[in-house]
């Protein structure tokens, strides 16, 4: 147990991604563009999901946009790198499951949790920990429990490597695709007490 919890540390250690300077540069600019858009918040993301609020799928969609095109030119550059991982259709199922009704419950996703958290929420303390907690028990018996339920391994795919000798257009066509339907979608927004005392 201890031997495979120290080598999780260590393939985290050895992923390569920048100084720690840098990181941390990247996760205040993360929180700020959080903190003004406010889609921490629960009354977001419960509007979200009863289409009353449009903020969030706006931010997704622009934030999606931008990072294919941006993430793929650079890694073409070579001065960035992802790790793709492999279809697996059980486990992409139960996860998305789980993943749902979690977020369904906190009102948070795992980007937007730590935010809430500097905010003071306890709930999303708990909820956070025992994400952790629910994390250790998957990582400790993952062999014998949880690799069954996965399913058949149907291979790593991307969109550029389908799209072949035409993979900068498609992601260049993707990525405005999203940007545009950011921009086309109809700005609605869910208020919460802060936001009423801010508009007053």
């Amino acid at each position: 147990m201890f031997e495979r919890i120290m080598g999780m540390f260590e393939t985290v250690a050895n992923e390569g991604h920048g100084s720690i300077a840098l990181v941390f540069v990247i996760g205040i600019l993360f929180g700020g563009i959080i903190q003004y858009s406010r889609v921490d918040k629960f009354e977001k993301i419960a509007g979200f999901a009863m289409l009353r609020d449009t903020v969030v799928p706006k931010m997704l969609f622009l934030a999606v946009g931008v990072a294919s095109i941006g993430l793929y030119f650079m890694i073409e550059a070579g001065w960035a790198h992802y790790h793709i991982k492999p279809i697996l259709l059980g486990g992409l199922i139960i996860g998305g499951v789980i993943f749902g009704v979690s977020m369904a419950i906190f009102g948070k996703c795992p980007g937007t949790g730590p935010v809430s958290i500097a905010e003071g929420r306890i709930d999303v303390l708990v909820g956070a920990i025992g994400g952790l907690l629910g994390g250790l028990v998957f990582t400790l018996f993952y062999e014998p429990l949880f690799k069954p339920l996965m399913g058949p391994d149907l291979g790593k795919s991307t969109l550029t490597g389908v799209a072949g000798d035409f993979g900068s257009v498609t992601i260049l066509v993707f990525g405005i695709a999203l940007v545009a339907v950011s921009i086309l979608i109809p700005l609605r927004q869910e208020f919460d007490e802060a936001d009423l005392k801010r508009l007053g």
